[in-house]
């Protein structure tokens, strides 16, 4: 009787399991924007920012994959190599770069808004690279259709309406922000940064349906998420010598300079892509991306009591466009996994993709 009460319980956890660890890292995720956003307040460079954050991620993974993933991690191929970089470019480089750039122009509960267009974006290149199956007659599969452009939809709404001004909460900085000057150059800065913050969003998408075929030729999801960042902080780091030329740029102190890279190098470049791997072996890319929308409720409430931004009509009419398609699209997934778990083969292929490092006979 304990035996099968045991083998129930640790099936419940193992199918708990990747929806703890997706919602655990979407509230890491919110508390990036918030860091991110506050050192590029105190006046810290966005290029220098990026690289301190990876090379921190990558300071940070290294132990743990050198240790747990010693007598597991595979042979170095071309074709791997030549992922890890293109991986490094878009994602430290590419959607960093661009998605601060348009925060800086908007606001943090703003981007993390635009970005829940990723699952969106990341279906449809999951469908191109055949990473994502459609039956059009299917009712799942029309739930993931129509989930998607609902989703484009309410990111769409966000780029074209801003609305009237909302305060959730008083905050000292919110007098400060409804100066003439910062207001009219956020106005004719939003629908700019609003495209930065999307060529972002195009970035994020292509590095998870990216990283989810590495991860089957490489299965060493920290070896591989700390090469990323050693890869990304390498390039950013010629990006950032070359547009930034002021040696004062990369001094830091015990300050927003030092907690913000320090925080989101260990959280969202070197803790979230192990979790992004280690969730997509069994879920997918776009299983990851459809939990989006609980990291802008977080930034858009902290935000607006820690940092003082405001909400505009637009981006909640958007963000409750954007949830709506997101769980038609989770819903869709969660059809499309239980038909995969349904079937033997797929389920011992399952099984056999977990990391060993949760195996107890690996010491």
């Amino acid at each position: 009787m304990e035996v099968m009460c045991g083998a129930k319980v640790g099936k419940m956890v193992h199918k708990a399991k990747p929806y703890v660890l997706t919602v655990g890292l979407q509230f890491g995720m919110a508390g990036t924007y918030l860091f991110t956003m506050a050192s590029l307040n105190h006046g810290m460079s966005r290029l220098v920012f990026i690289v301190y954050r990876n090379a921190i991620a990558a300071l940070a993974l290294a132990p743990f994959a050198l240790i747990f993933e010693r007598k597991v991690r595979p042979k170095m191929t071309w074709t791997v190599f030549i992922q890890i970089l293109v991986l490094g470019f878009l994602e430290p480089v590419v959607d960093q770069g661009f998605t601060f750039l348009g925060m800086q122009y908007t606001s943090a509960s703003f981007a993390s808004a635009v970005m829940n267009a990723v699952p969106s974006v990341t279906f449809v290149l999951a469908v191109i690279f055949r990473l994502e199956r459609i039956k059009i007659r299917e009712l799942r599969s029309q739930a993931k259709v129509i989930g998607t452009l609902v989703t484009f939809a309410g990111a769409l709404l966000m780029t074209l309406y801003k609305g009237p001004q909302f305060d959730l909460f008083h905050h000292s900085n919110t007098a400060h922000q409804q100066g003439g000057s910062h207001s009219t150059q956020n106005h004719s800065h939003w629908v700019a940064g609003t495209l930065f913050i999307c060529l972002g969003c195009l970035a994020w998408s292509s590095f998870y349906i990216l990283q989810s075929i590495t991860v089957k030729r490489y299965p060493a999801e920290l070896s591989l998420s700390s090469l990323i960042c050693f890869a990304g902080a390498l390039q950013s780091a010629v990006v950032a010598l070359i547009a930034d030329h002021n040696p004062r740029a990369w001094a830091i102190g015990f300050d927003y300079s030092l907690y913000g890279p320090l925080y989101t190098g260990i959280m969202s470049s070197g803790i979230a892509y192990y979790i992004q791997g280690l969730v997509m072996q069994s879920r997918g890319p776009v299983f990851v991306t459809s939990f989006n929308p609980l990291c802008m409720i977080i930034v858009t409430a902290l935000g607006s009591l820690l940092l003082g931004e405001h909400l505009y009509l637009g981006s909640i009419i958007g963000g409750i466009i954007i949830a709506v398609g997101l769980y038609s699209v989770v819903w869709g997934k969660g059809k499309d996994y239980k038909e995969d778990m349904s079937s033997p083969a797929t389920t011992k292929e399952t099984e056999t993709m977990q990391l060993p490092i949760t195996s107890p006979n690996n010491k």
